[in-house]
């Protein structure tokens, strides 16, 4: 039995429609996964490289689309063939040894691009309120209120939020383009490959690491699968097809927007001398005092939506990485929060010891360390589409593994050559050398033995070990089945209006062979301090109620008696029922949903977790 990626929308999005509407019905989860590829963490490497060396990295954006299609093809086949999304598959596929590691890397890079998506959100708010900028990233814990009202509609619904938004950051850019006008010749000649070194490598491994996004690569795998499709090797095929539409044309939307912005920065700064803005409230500033009020306001509506909408995908990530590889689910809107948390944190250090100008290159090395795990999502993920057992007829052909294994190498190899540049240039400036030999080079002598590993152990492992997909088990044998005789029932109430039924519910489970204790617990201030000595007002008419229950009982020929506590609902019950030796116990639902959850608390969930017997709830 298997647990679904995204199971809240797993298979909701129908795609049984003719003509034009089918193809509609299967787009959307590209442009979900695109949404990643022009948050403000592109735009700090794009603007940083477009203002320090001209036109001269565009071809490495264009490198980094064409990668990010390829990969992003081989995630969406993985998840409509295996039905996995790429998480999953890696806990399948590696020992768990292996998988706290992967969870443990996948997790920093989900929180690095939140990181990005905050800044920039601050930022934009920054820009077009005046709203300072530790105010903005703290309001952006809102967020996951956003989310979970997006998912609580449709995936559709929250498919054409994300298409809104990133409809206002293209028509934004366009006016931009408009208004800055460069040379495009110059910027023909950009996509010719040049040399990287220094600075430019640093930011060229920004630029992959903001376009080519590991955490998208988990986020697509499972966004495929929310549309229902037929199964069959008809169905899949044309899933496939239709998903390498939705990705070619997503993306490349993409890329024209972080090149505009590339260009937007190499034309307004690196042409007018201003070779040293890597700050987005610096390009802001300077935009308009360059090209006037007009481009500064674009620039920070298209800012804004760029975050939002960003955080959205990176949330959901976020979900995708904890339930695939430690099989945790926990709540929503809690898994949102701690993901939104962990992400803040470093920016408000940032703000509060370096001030907010740092902000600026915190934004560009959080793109640099998504590029540093990137390998740890590729390698695994080329791996899974040419296992020819597991892919079913669907593994890729010879030449799309050769591009694969390409792009991987390409990746790999510039981050090992950053990695030993930034530790040679840290031996070199440091004043405390040691802290860099016992901490920091084991680590990254770490991270690369586990990369060699997660590339080798496929070949050397020749079966795949049967793994639960699930905390729980399969289906038990229902060959011998008896009927249950519960001989000691307890039974919860609150004198809520619901009485009736959970005591004729529990009559029916144990019939006039069981005994019955009645449980109601008094919450108020009172017996929460005084507990067991309250006279107050309301335990006395609970009490009254509670014998008046007992005598009904006893006078239709039950055994029945009564316990009353005092305090905490779901504590005093789970004190109670097991100081009775209970062996059942029935309650009914408290009767809020949502926000009222997380204000009243649930009684049922903090029962059911310490108790060992069943419980059954009346609704």
């Amino acid at each position: 039995m298997k647990r679904e990626s995204l199971s809240e929308v797993h298979s909701t999005v129908r795609t049984n429609k003719k003509g034009w509407r089918r193809i509609v019905a299967f787009l959307g989860p590209a442009y979900l996964v695109s949404v990643g590829y022009m948050d403000p963490g592109n735009w700090a490497t794009d603007i940083a490289g477009g203002a320090q060396f001209g036109y001269k990295l565009i071809w490495v954006l264009l490198m980094s689309n064409l990668i990010a299609v390829l990969l992003q093809s081989l995630s969406a086949r993985l998840g409509i063939v295996r039905g996995e999304d790429l998480a999953q598959a890696s806990k399948n596929a590696y020992p768990g040894w292996a998988n706290i590691p992967l969870y443990i890397l996948a997790e920093i890079a989900i929180a690095a691009c939140d990181l990005a998506e905050i800044v920039g959100m601050a930022i934009g708010l920054n820009l077009l309120f005046g709203l300072p900028l530790i105010w903005g990233i703290s309001l952006t814990a809102l967020d996951t209120i956003l989310l979970l009202f997006l998912l609580n509609k449709s995936m559709r619904t929250m498919e054409v939020f994300i298409v809104s938004l990133v409809f206002i950051i293209g028509i934004s850019f366009l006016v931009e383009m408009f208004i800055v006008a460069p040379v495009y010749t110059d910027v023909i000649k950009g996509l010719v490959p040049s040399s990287l070194d220094g600075n430019a490598l640093y930011i060229a491994i920004g630029i992959i690491g903001a376009t080519v996004m590991p955490h998208n690569l988990y986020l697509h795998s499972s966004l495929v699968q929310t549309r229902k499709f037929d199964k069959t090797q008809a169905g899949m095929r044309n899933a496939i097809r239709m998903n390498l539409f939705d990705t070619t044309i997503a993306l490349n939307l993409a890329f024209f927007v972080n090149a505009a912005i590339l260009i937007l920065a190499a034309a307004a700064f690196y042409v007018n001398g201003y070779y040293h803005i890597a700050e987005i409230q610096d390009a802001s500033r300077l935009l308009q005092n360059l090209f006037g009020n007009t481009a500064p306001t674009f620039f920070a509506i298209a800012l804004i939506a760029a975050g939002q909408s960003s955080t959205i995908t990176g949330t959901l990530a976020g979900q995708i990485v904890m339930e695939g590889h430690l099989n945790l689910r926990i709540q929503p809107w809690l898994r949102r929060l701690i993901t939104r948390i962990l992400a803040i944190a470093p920016a408000i250090f940032t703000i509060i010891y370096f001030g907010d100008q740092a902000l600026g290159s915190l934004l560009v090395l959080s793109q640099v360390v998504l590029s540093l795990q990137l390998g740890f999502a590729v390698i695994p993920l080329i791996h899974f589409n040419a296992d020819k057992k597991r892919m079913k007829g669907f593994d890729i052909k010879l030449w799309v593994k050769i591009l694969a294994w390409i792009s991987a190498s390409i990746i790999v190899y510039l981050n090992i050559q950053l990695v030993i540049d930034e530790i040679q240039s840290w031996i070199q400036t440091s004043e405390n050398k040691l802290l860099i030999y016992i901490l920091v080079i084991p680590i990254a002598l770490a991270c690369l033995a586990l990369l060699i590993y997660i590339f080798i152990h496929p070949f050397l492992s020749t079966t795949e070990k049967a793994k639960k997909r699930l905390p729980h088990g399969l289906a038990a044998e229902l060959d011998n089945i008896k009927t249950l005789a519960y001989k000691h029932i307890a039974i919860a109430v609150d004198f809520s209006g619901q009485d009736l039924q959970i005591i004729q519910s529990a009559l029916n489970q144990g019939g006039e062979s069981a005994k019955y204790t009645l449980i109601h617990v008094v919450e108020s201030a009172t017996a929460r301090y005084a507990g067991k000595n309250t006279l107050d007002y309301e335990s006395q008419i609970d009490n009254e109620s509670l014998l008046q229950y007992r005598n009904k009982l006893i006078n239709m020929g039950y055994v029945a008696d009564f316990q009353i506590g005092y305090g905490t609902a779901s504590s005093e019950i789970v004190k109670i029922v097991k100081s009775i030796q209970a062996d059942l116990l029935v309650m009914g639902e408290h009767g809020h949903k949502r926000f009222k959850d997380l204000v009243f608390g649930t009684t049922i969930d903090a029962v059911r977790h310490k108790l060992k017997i069943p419980i059954l709830i009346v609704k």
